[in-house]
This record gives C-alpha cells, sequence and structure tokens, in this order.
C-alpha cells in the first residue's frame, strides 16, 4: 500500500522518495470521500511504509537545475500521466455528475501543467526516460492501480477515484513544497509554487 511521506524536512523529500519511495509492482450517485469530521480537507497521511531502496537516475543537470530540481520534475511527470489515464475513465466507469466534472476540470489543469514540466524537462538537458516506470511510487497511480479501476463502475469506481486523487494531490503539495526548498532553478521552483497552491484548491474541490 502507497504511504504519502511525512515527518521529514520537506528540502529532503523529493531526494529521500528518489532513493527509498519506489516499492514493488452504495448509490450509483453517492459521492462521499472520507473527510474527517470538522473539516473539508483530508486527514493527516500515515508514515512511509519501509520499501526496497532504488538507484535514482545518474544525471547532470544542466545549467542553473540542480538534482532536486530533475528528481522533482521526474516525479511530477510521470505521476501526472498516470492520473491522466484515470480522469479519462470517468464518463464511461460511472454517471455521477461530480465525479465527471471533477475528472473533467483536473484533467484540463495536469494537462496544463504537464506542457510546463516538460517544457522544463528540455531546458534542464535530463534524460527524458521515465526513471519510475513500475515503481509504486507514493500518489502514483501505478498500472496495477488502473487495471482495477477500469473493471469498476458506479460507487466502486467514484470510491477509487477519491481515494487516488487524494493520494496523489496530497503527495504534489509535499514534493513541490520539497522542489521550493532545495531546487536552484527559479522557473522550476515558481512552478512547484503555483502547483502547490493548485494541488490545495484541488483538494478543497474534492471534499467541497
Amino acid at each position: 500500500m502507497k504511504a504519502t511521506a511525512v515527518g521529514m524536512p520537506l528540502a529532503a523529500l523529493v531526494a529521500a522518495l528518489l532513493v527509498a519511495g519506489c516499492g514493488g509492482p452504495a448509490s450509483e450517485h453517492a459521492y462521499h470521500p472520507p473527510a474527517p469530521s470538522g473539516r473539508s480537507a483530508v486527514s493527516p497521511p500515515p508514515a512511509v511504509s519501509p520499501a526496497s531502496p532504488v538507484s535514482p537516475a545518474a544525471s547532470t543537470p544542466s545549467g542553473a537545475f540542480n538534482g532536486t530540481d530533475v528528481g522533482w520534475m521526474q516525479l511530477m511527470i510521470p505521476m501526472d500521466e498516470q492520473l491522466l489515464s484515470m480522469l479519462e475513465m470517468a464518463p464511461e466507469r460511472t454517471s455521477n455528475p461530480k465525479v465527471i466534472r471533477l475528472a473533467k476540470l483536473f484533467a484540463a489543469d495536469h494537462r496544463a501543467e504537464l506542457l510546463k514540466l516538460r517544457a522544463l524537462m528540455d531546458r534542464s538537458g535530463a534524460p527524458k526516460t521515465n526513471v519510475h516506470e513500475g515503481h509504486d511510487m507514493p500518489g502514483m497511480v501505478t498500472a496495477d492501480d488502473l487495471r482495477v479501476i477500469d473493471q469498476t463502475k458506479g460507487a466502486a469506481f467514484d470510491g477509487l477515484f477519491a481515494k487516488n486523487m487524494r493520494e496523489h494531490l496530497e503527495q504534489g503539495v509535499l514534493l513541490s513544497r520539497g522542489e521550493q526548498g532545495a531546487g536552484a532553478d527559479q522557473a522550476t521552483r515558481e512552478l512547484a509554487g503555483s502547483i502547490e497552491k493548485l494541488r490545495a484548491a484541488q483538494l478543497d474541490r474534492l471534499y467541497g
């Protein structure tokens, strides 16, 4: 089970995930994400579960980019790509109008975000290979997750949609804070700041 990384200095979060964050491989219209009582946000995530260490990509970024900048982009790009695969299933897997509406909004946000992330990755000169392919990263909708999600409909899909969106958005906040604290490239740090704010707004919409 994936867990969200907490309890460590945020400036070290991206590097820590690169080293140790990868693992191995109701009613039809009900939509009630598991928000804790008394607030509309999400409950504190669990601590990181131990995972077998893997080595990060051996790449030397060019110009003003450092390893945190590149590591952050190498995490965010596949996280966004995999999430889009789930979001695109929504119109065929549920008739819940709120889920369909949120999936459309989140998909548009993430497509725009990917364009900016890929442009920064191009400028960094780092390899475009997905170094996390097949890894069970916190906040990542994996290929196995997608296979399960694709077999669900109605309330079952809505529940998996809420769970995966919450984990993805929470992890995006943490990773983006880490990039702002330890990244070197100004444009990359600024994008991380924008994404952190966007993720917080998306969490509010998820539970609104």
